[in-house]
């Protein structure tokens, strides 16, 4: 499994945090995203990649 991910971290010029997303980090976006504190949250994109795709 982890020959796997080093196999998808090498493919993509590697990840700059050094590691993937974990599942409990989307999850906590979703709650968040789901909760009453992102009411006026509208139209957003959220790109969960650890810095691979450069934004700005």
């Amino acid at each position: 499994m982890e020959e796997g991910k080093q196999m998808i971290m090498d493919s993509l010029g590697g990840v700059p945090i050094g590691r993937p997303s974990k599942p409990e980090e989307i999850a906590n976006l979703i709650a968040f995203i789901a909760s009453d504190r992102a009411g006026t949250i509208t139209g957003t994109e959220y790109v969960i990649d650890g810095g691979t795709v450069p934004t700005a």
